[in-house]
């Protein structure tokens, strides 16, 4: 309705003083049937309720402390593991090997997914192993790259790397085959060049599911380092949480899976505002 022009509204006897002021008042308005206004700080809202009950199950005695620890307690030891510096040093390793790992699953999974996404003679090549290597339990393979890599950083390196790999692929390669073909069409009546049409239809027609497997390759990349850091490592979140259970320390386990909790949903929302600023020109639902 606000898209009206002043020509439309005079032949309803509407002169142009009128259309001009009626034009200017006219606010845009969020579709009814949508899922309405954001909420400031909503995402924190579940996470509140989650620790909220937490609070009340630990106070009124519902939650066995030798079961799961109070989150003062938890609290507390969080603080003896920051005064010592184990926190911190385990902390840093983990968030290396995650940033690394990541890093490289991002930029492998998205090399194949435009190669199978942009050829036949790719796709043919690339979208049967990966298929495969998804049936396959990243747990399963971590015997056999421990005989090919060993225990140390590098056997942890290719697990993560390749567990994140896999959405990133998955969701690209099929955002790509559904750019509309007359985009395609249309980039060959103006003369674009192989490059330029993949730098300006099929990456911006790619974006929004690369950037749905990014939002689950974050997830996966400490999924990934949860295991990995409880083979035989001797650094790290897992590490520190693996000897916790040794010795029957809850609380330090607690401590460990609230760190991967947090990383997690921090993550998830650094990729939220990432995925905003560079989509900016859609509008779907959410906005």
């Amino acid at each position: 309705m606000a898209t009206l022009d002043a020509g439309v509204l005079r032949r309803f006897g509407l002169g142009r003083s009128t259309a001009e002021p009626i034009l200017a008042k006219r606010k845009p308005t969020r579709p009814r049937l949508g899922p309405g206004r954001p909420i400031p700080f909503g995402i924190a809202v579940g996470p509140a309720l989650l620790i909220a009950a937490w609070v009340a199950g630990s106070a009124t005695g519902a939650l066995d402390p030798e079961t799961l620890p109070a989150p003062w307690t938890v609290a507390e030891t969080a603080g003896d593991l920051l005064a010592d510096g184990r926190l911190q040093s385990n902390l840093l390793t983990s968030v290396q090997r995650a940033v690394i790992g990541l890093g490289l699953g991002v930029a492998i999974g998205l090399v194949l997914a435009l190669l199978a996404g942009l050829s036949r003679v790719g796709e043919a090549l690339v979208d049967g192993p990966i298929q495969i290597k998804r049936a396959i339990p990243t747990l399963a393979l971590i015997p056999l790259f421990i005989v090919w890599f060993g225990i140390g950083e590098e056997m942890k390196l290719v697990v993560i790397t390749t567990s994140v790999a896999i959405p990133i692929y998955l969701n690209t390669h099929a955002h790509l085959r559904s750019v509309d073909a007359r985009y395609v069409e249309l980039a060959q009546t103006v003369g674009l060049s192989r490059w330029g049409f993949v730098r300006r239809i099929a990456l911006p027609g790619s974006l929004p599911g690369f950037f749905t497997g990014l939002r689950l390759a974050v997830t996966i990349s400490w999924l990934a380092l949860v295991v990995v850091e409880q083979v035989n490592a001797t650094s790290g979140i897992g590490y520190l949480m693996t000897q916790a259970r040794t010795y029957g320390q809850i609380d330090i386990i607690v401590v460990g899976l609230v760190i991967y909790g947090l990383l997690g949903l921090f993550g998830d929302i650094l990729v939220r505002a990432v995925e905003r600023k560079a989509l900016s020109w859609r509008q779907t639902l959410g906005d």
